[in-house]
């Protein structure tokens, strides 16, 4: 791929690449690459992306990324400023653009999963690529009315396809801390924590929170959730101060029976014979 600055607000190139020559870059504007023909890898903020024909990546001035091309690749890219779409708001309605491009664009998930889009829109996509290739032999596609709403018209098919994931663009990412905090104080509330209702409660993708949490935590939820809980329970076994019935309600379990399952399933011992190794310990010590 080339590394280019940005000195118009709009710019677009087809070009082919055979082999990978550049190191992990970054640029200075926007870019939305739409791949034509090859495949190979592509690395977004050190997550690796297969590519092949029909492929949509858009990136933004604080990603670093990367092509490992594998087959010769045709790529078309459109890359624009800042002052692009700011230049033409009076083309457009207010309603149009409620989401700005650039913060779209910005949206983690579009750096964490690849696009997935259904064949009616892999062949719009194409075909308004082809468009704007097609129209630029204009000196200043910048200043185009024509290629500005081709442009709308691809990031409206990504807006589209965030929201067909249920994620709501412009929310943000849930706060670290607050996630966490959140999980402490429900761990006793089964289904408080379940993933579809923890994601509802902070406003994102079921399907993405998976993702979010496990790029974030580098531990998957399900995996963090049995660890915190396992402590805690190994915290009331281990202090004697309350029978397996009582750890079992706090909990949520529906019974003895139901922890005693789940504790041998996690650490291979009963919690009755956990709880005599530990008292047996500090006898010996």
């Amino acid at each position: 791929m080339k590394i280019v600055k940005q000195f118009k607000t709009l710019m677009v190139e087809d070009f082919e690449e055979i082999s990978t020559l550049t190191p992990v870059h970054s640029h200075n504007f926007f870019e939305i690459i739409y791949i034509f023909r090859g495949n190979g890898n592509h690395l977004i903020n050190h997550i690796s992306h297969p590519y092949n024909p029909g492929d949509l990546f858009v990136l933004s001035p604080e990603d670093e990324h990367f092509f490992e091309i594998v087959e010769p690749t045709r790529f078309a890219t459109i890359r624009f400023t800042d002052d692009y779409f700011s230049d033409k708001k009076h083309l457009t309605t207010e309603e149009l653009l409620a989401i700005r491009p650039e913060d779209l664009m910005r949206h983690k998930l579009l750096k964490e999963m690849k696009l997935n889009l259904d064949d009616p829109c892999r062949m719009i996509l194409k075909n308004t690529v082809e468009n704007i290739l097609a129209y630029n032999c204009k000196t200043d596609l910048s200043t185009s009315t024509i290629i500005f709403y081709q442009v709308l018209t691809i990031l409206g098919m990504i807006k589209e396809e965030i929201a067909r994931l249920g994620v709501h663009i412009g929310k943000g990412q849930p706060n670290r801390e607050a996630l966490l905090s959140f999980i402490h104080q429900n761990i006793y509330y089964p289904e408080k924590i379940h993933r579809k209702n923890i994601a509802d409660h902070f406003d994102i993708s079921n399907s993405y929170f998976s993702i979010y949490f496990k790029r974030n935590f580098s531990i998957s939820y399900r995996e963090y959730v049995h660890s915190y809980r396992l402590q805690l329970i190994e915290k009331r076994l281990q202090s004697n101060h309350s029978t397996l019935k009582e750890i079992a309600h706090e909990f949520g379990f529906t019974d003895e029976s139901h922890l005693s399952n789940y504790f041998k399933q996690k650490k291979k011992v009963n919690p009755s014979f956990f709880r005599k190794e530990h008292d047996l310990d500090l006898i010996e010590r």
